[in-house]
């Protein structure tokens, strides 16, 4: 019971920062956090934190422990909750942000029987940088980014690898050619398609596949991946996107690959959450069960 003190004790300091903070969180005396510091770094034979004039600095070895067991000791808190409080101790709302056509797609239906459990979702759609300010100020629980996220509040893990694909309708497919360099010089004819206009996707792609950005101006942009799966499948240009959103039209084909790439481009997904021994058993369960779902996509 000891080593497991220690362990909940360091991954509180971690996760708020502050032993003072930390003892707070735990109920303890801030002597008693240090010394089940002291002892699990002595049992370990590895300094996890580093005595700056502010406070203290996590260490690569405290960096990989924390990684290596966060989720096991949540996964006990949340049992100890659940079996203490019964199953109504989930009950209540878990607020979510992230990109429309992923969440749509991929993570809302891996959460559709929540309500078994009496949680509800409230969603909330919007660029990764605003959602992950609404995150720290407490209007969302759980954040899915599509840019990785570095702030000492926020942990994060990679939730889905979406592979990025060129795409356009048979009548674009048969003017390029499979061959990359000669299939660079024929796009830059072609109208392209956008969500944005710095074409995020479509400068990600091109700077993999043909070492080089994209020269020519998109013809169409609209912040909404399910318009130009529409506009690409009637002709109206090529377009990079995530395999998962055309899968069924590449196959029915809708839709055409353009090329195919030994090493397609892909873009990380990441579920973001607040770094707080604070966090409510049912935000936990959410996250856990995306964690899980994400295994199978």
């Amino acid at each position: 019971m000891d080593n497991l003190n220690q362990l909940r004790s360091f991954l509180t300091v971690y996760r708020v920062g502050s032993i003072t903070r930390a003892a707070e969180a735990l109920h303890l005396t801030q002597p008693a956090v240090t010394r089940q510091l002291r002892q699990l770094e002595e049992r370990m034979s590895r300094q996890l934190f580093t005595r700056v004039p502010r406070g203290i600095v996590p260490t690569a070895a405290a960096h990989e422990l924390a990684r290596r067991i966060g989720t096991h000791l949540d996964a006990l808190d949340l049992l100890a909750e659940s079996l203490k409080l019964g199953s109504q101790s989930l009950a209540g709302t878990v607020y979510v942000g992230g990109p429309a056509e992923f969440l749509g797609a991929k993570v809302l239906p891996s959460l559709s029987d929540l309500h078994e459990e009496n949680i509800l979702l409230r969603i909330r759609l919007g660029a990764p940088e605003v959602l992950v300010q609404d995150l720290q100020a407490g209007a969302l629980d759980l954040v899915v980014s599509t840019v990785r996220i570095s702030n000492p509040e926020l942990e994060s893990r990679t939730l889905y690898l979406e592979e990025l694909v060129l795409v356009g309708s048979a009548s674009w497919a048969e003017k390029i050619p499979r061959k990359t360099l000669v299939a660079a010089e024929v796009l830059k004819q072609i109208p392209l398609l956008s969500y944005a206009e710095d074409l995020p996707l479509l400068r990600r792609y091109w700077r993999q596949v043909f070492g080089s950005l994209p020269s020519a101006t998109a013809s169409l942009v609209v912040p909404d991946l399910r318009a130009l799966v529409e506009v690409a499948a009637s002709g109206g240009g090529v377009t990079v996107l995530p395999r998962y959103l055309v899968e069924d039209l590449l196959v029915q084909g809708d839709l055409m690959e353009l090329l195919h790439p030994l090493k397609p481009p892909v873009n990380q997904l990441h579920l973001v959450w607040k770094r707080d021994t604070s966090l409510h058993p049912r935000v936990i369960y959410v996250k856990e069960r995306l964690e899980r779902a994400s295994e199978r996509w």
